[in-house]
């Protein structure tokens, strides 16, 4: 069979220590022979980190991962570096034909809009060549249809739509707004959620 040249991944965020979910999730992933896993923060629990990142592993999955709201950047860094997978946080990385890039975090509880901004900012400098671009966050944008939900979105996210021009942005966060997808100019803007989605570019 041949390979397709888009990128295909699976994207979800807000585990939120369901081991369970986490192995669905890789089962999937597995199923429909992605690429890529994107996890989009919110992973861990509140107990401990087991069994949230092994599944996808196990699946002989490439997992990119960011930290959100109930866990910060050394607890994904310690994930990261456990299970062989990439920290997206401030960071930036070349598959097939798209570049991708994240930054951690949400404004009022561990990060500012400067720190989101400026780690957006870091992981796109390298991408610059790149026709094709994913932005991963864990909060969602200012003006996004996930504020629907009574949170505000971020500034930092919306200037960087602005002026890193991603195709795609995907994040969570805003539980309520699972699957919601949304345009800001010409990037698409999906909360992709806990059941994870499916997305190809």
């Amino acid at each position: 069979m041949k390979k397709s040249n888009k990128l295909k991944i699976l994207a979800a965020g807000d585990i939120h220590g369901d081991s369970k979910l986490a192995k669905k999730l890789a089962e999937k992933a597995k199923k429909e022979n992605v690429d890529l896993v994107i996890l989009t923060g919110d992973i861990m629990g509140f107990i401990d980190a087991k069994n949230l990142v092994k599944p996808f592993k196990d699946a002989k999955q490439k997992v990119l991962l960011l930290h959100g709201n109930h866990e910060d950047a050394a607890d994904v860094d310690f994930l990261a570096q456990l299970y062989n997978a990439k920290n997206l946080n401030a960071y930036s990385l070349k598959y097939k034909d798209v570049g991708i890039f994240g930054a951690g975090g949400a404004v009022g509880f561990n990060a500012s809009e400067k720190d989101i901004f400026d780690a957006l900012k870091k992981g796109n400098k390298y991408l610059k060549d790149m026709n094709k671009k994913i932005m991963v966050t864990h909060m969602h944008p200012a003006g996004s249809k996930s504020e629907f939900s009574g949170f505000e979105g971020s500034k930092g996210i919306r200037k960087a739509i602005k002026e890193f021009h991603p195709d795609i942005l995907i994040h969570s966060h805003i539980h309520e707004a699972e699957g919601i997808e949304g345009k800001i100019g010409k990037t698409r803007v999906i909360n992709v959620g806990r059941k994870g989605k499916i997305i190809e570019l």
